[in-house]
């Protein structure tokens, strides 16, 4: 049986599909959008009020993100148990901007290799960034049992011996969901310091981690081992708020807050000064909106499988996520040479296609499932018909 969700009656796909967003309008409007990680959800209101007050004072400058490095110091303290120092944290417009930056910022140090370690399937950005920034992508698998995946740390020393010097972690990981445990990130951290590798940690998926999963920050493993290692995260997961344009990226050792130092003050400058405002409100009174929103994809996640099997989608399988609402769904067993393809052309439902994470995952599709029961439901009905058309 089906649950009644925290958000269910909120959403209405009615007033969704009047929104502008990348999620409304990248698709002919008969389409049903589960595909980018936007979600659903109503805002939350301390960020509503903070932006309202921000227009009704015509406060619409340029960002200065005062108070941002406070407002996450005090959210990583009581989420995580991480003491940050307010000092170490940079604005950016975006996680994977800063990334790009914090890349060009390596190379200007001289004496690095020239290849960046991912870890596929991974969010698609991971590959136009890092060639955006003049590197080259040196990929070690995830090793995969079924369904579930996790670091191959022979696949990842392999490729630290070969002579990349940077990782690209994707913590949590998009788009398998998988939360790396405090032990996998030692050994991580070990051999990185082993074969003097930086890591820079996209957390951005990090406030979403669900029941059952416990976060470990990089950053604390790593002062541990000694190594250099940068988090880049953001509110626009856990808020739904990425329009507004504010990521951090923060510093943990000295090697980092350098290389953070030599970030260009654009940074700061494209930075949203409405994201600084939406920002330091999520990390600082939006904690009980998001133990709502986790809640709610905690629930989702749990009746996802009913869904589908109801939907006659038995044959998708899918393992779900210690974190966030993107379900990597597995659909070889139904035959199709292009499953995204066919339940878009067909189904009139858009997911990710597998290969825009990996050359090796033609046969699976991302599922957003950030959403109403009601809307999963239909998603699920439209790729069962989907299965039954031809043409």
């Amino acid at each position: 049986m089906l649950t009644k969700l925290p958000f269910d009656a909120a959403i209405d796909l009615e007033s969704l599909q009047k929104r502008t967003s990348e999620k409304w309008r990248h698709y002919p409007a008969d389409v049903l959008p589960v595909f980018v990680a936007e979600s659903d959800f109503p805002l939350a209101e301390p960020i509503a009020q903070r932006l309202r007050a921000a227009i009704d004072s015509g406060d619409l400058g340029y960002a200065q993100p005062l108070g941002l490095g406070e407002a996450y110091a005090s959210f990583a303290q009581q989420r995580y148990g991480l003491t940050v120092d307010p000092a170490d944290v940079h604005a950016l417009p975006e996680v994977m901007v800063g990334v790009a930056e914090i890349l060009r910022a390596i190379s200007a140090l001289g004496g690095f290799g020239d290849e960046v370690i991912i870890n596929t399937p991974v969010y698609p950005p991971f590959f136009s960034t890092i060639q955006e920034a003049g590197w080259t992508i040196s990929d070690a698998p995830l090793r995969r049992d079924g369904t579930r995946f996790a670091l191959d740390f022979d696949a990842v020393e392999a490729r630290m011996r070969d002579g990349a010097r940077v990782l690209l972690l994707c913590s949590p990981h998009n788009p398998v969901g998988r939360v790396h445990t405090s032990e996998e990130l030692r050994e991580l951290a070990a051999l990185a310091q082993r074969y003097s590798v930086i890591v820079l940690s996209d957390e951005i998926h990090a406030p979403l981690v669900l029941p059952g999963a416990t976060f470990a920050p990089f950053s604390a493993v790593a002062n541990g081992y000694g190594i250099t290692s940068v988090t880049i995260t953001s509110a626009s997961k856990g808020w739904n708020t990425a329009g507004l344009k504010c990521a951090i990226a923060i510093g943990s050792d000295d090697a980092s807050r350098e290389l953070l130092r030599r970030l260009p003050n654009a940074m700061t400058e494209r930075t949203g000064h409405l994201g600084v405002h939406a920002t330091i409100a999520a990390f600082t009174e939006g904690i009980p909106y998001l133990d709502i929103v986790v809640a709610h994809l905690d629930g989702m996640r749990a009746q996802l499988r009913y869904i589908f099997d109801r939907a006659g989608l038995n044959a998708i399988r899918f393992t779900p996520p210690d974190a966030g609402y993107l379900a990597w769904l597995d659909c070889t067993a139904l035959g199709l040479d292009h499953p995204a393809a066919t339940f878009y052309k067909r189904g009139k439902v858009a997911l990710n296609p597998g290969t825009a994470f990996g050359k090796a995952y033609p046969q699976w599709v991302r599922f957003n499932f950030a959403t109403s029961t009601a809307i999963v439901e239909e998603a699920a009905r439209r790729m069962s018909t989907a299965l039954t058309q031809t043409g």
